[in-house]
């Protein structure tokens, strides 16, 4: 039980000191005697006694308006809500290889990091009561986002993420340890991070495997993505006169190294050639990491004002026919 308005409340002691202060004020004697002797012998009568008493119909209509007011509330049954508790952390690779443009979207050819942002965002608007955060990494590692709820703030700081931003290299041990940072503390039901990188190790000074070992103890999951074409992809270049042309370059993904890292940590590796197969692996990931909690409480209420009021009308109405009716007073 509980009431929606408390705040009409502080009224009742006012109502109960406001006819406390009135009805002593009638107690004043119309009439001086000098003695009482010739009153004392007269006994009040029933209708008198009843009629002395009427106050506190008034005094009990005004206590059932308030409470009316203050709107008492009964919960009707305990409801359970299902809710789904995991903290994902996305390391994203912007080293300048994502400039390569081997994914298309609507047919329109774009490179591997807009690629890559166009799906996370369907991934995160997928996602309901998870907290996710956002890391990336070329040369070295930075944090994009931390650990949050606010969908619409993550999806702003996703589209932070710029090649160029840092110095240029793949650092993926760096990402994996900072993406571990953001996690490490949490009391999450369950930890995942969703590593995407188009290359091999290069940079940073924490290698892959023990980053991974670290996960393991952390009871961190890793599952690690390799994006791009195999095969020679088309990289953005500028000529000797200066204007933008594409040259077909070969950029090799350590999939030993990705395949080592989500095993040793019991998730899985994933191979995205295009578009729809990178839109196919976050769907995939997204049914996988599901961890069912859940919360109990009273959503559902029963509103109590009318039975208070219907009381107060009720006796009201008793205390004015009554008045002028059967204890009546004729002048």
């Amino acid at each position: 039980m509980q009431f929606k308005d408390p705040i009409f409340l502080i009224l009742l002691p006012i109502i109960v000191l406001a006819f406390i202060y009135i009805d002593r004020r009638r107690d004043i004697p119309g009439i001086n005697f000098s003695s009482e002797i010739f009153l004392t012998s007269l006994k009040p009568t029933l209708k008198l006694r009843i009629r002395r008493n009427l106050k506190f119909l008034r005094i009990a209509s005004m206590v059932l308006i308030i409470l009316a007011l203050a709107r008492l509330q009964a919960p009707l049954e305990e409801t359970k809500r299902q809710a789904e508790g995991i903290d994902i952390v996305l390391a994203i690779d912007c080293s300048t290889s994502m400039l390569a443009e081997d994914f298309t979207i609507r047919g329109v050819r774009i490179n591997r990091l807009e690629a890559v942002k166009d799906v996370v965002e369907e991934f995160i608007k997928g996602r309901q009561s998870d907290r996710i955060g956002i890391t990336a990494f070329a040369g070295r590692a930075y944090t994009v986002c931390p650990l949050t709820l606010d969908y619409s703030w993550l999806l702003k700081n996703l589209e932070r993420i710029k090649i160029g931003a840092v110095e240029d290299g793949t650092a993926i041990g760096s990402g994996i340890s900072t993406a571990l940072n953001r996690l490490k503390d949490t009391e999450a039901k369950g930890k995942v991070i969703v590593l995407l990188t188009d290359g091999r190790n290069n940079a940073g000074k924490i290698s892959p495997a023990i980053a991974a070992e670290a996960a393991k103890a952390l009871g961190v999951k890793i599952y690690t993505i390799g994006a791009g074409t195999k095969g020679y992809a088309p990289y953005p270049a500028k000529n000797i006169f200066g204007n933008f042309v594409y040259r077909n370059i070969q950029i090799d993904i350590d999939e030993e190294t990705l395949i080592d890292i989500a095993s040793k940590t019991n998730a899985k590796y994933y191979r995205a050639t295009d578009t729809e197969s990178l839109r196919k692996i976050y769907k995939e990931i997204n049914k996988l990491e599901k961890v069912i909690v859940q919360e109990k409480g009273y959503y559902n209420y029963k509103e109590l004002f009318s039975l208070f009021l219907s009381l107060a009308i009720i006796l009201l109405f008793v205390e004015i026919i009554l008045k002028n009716t059967v204890l009546r007073i004729i002048p």
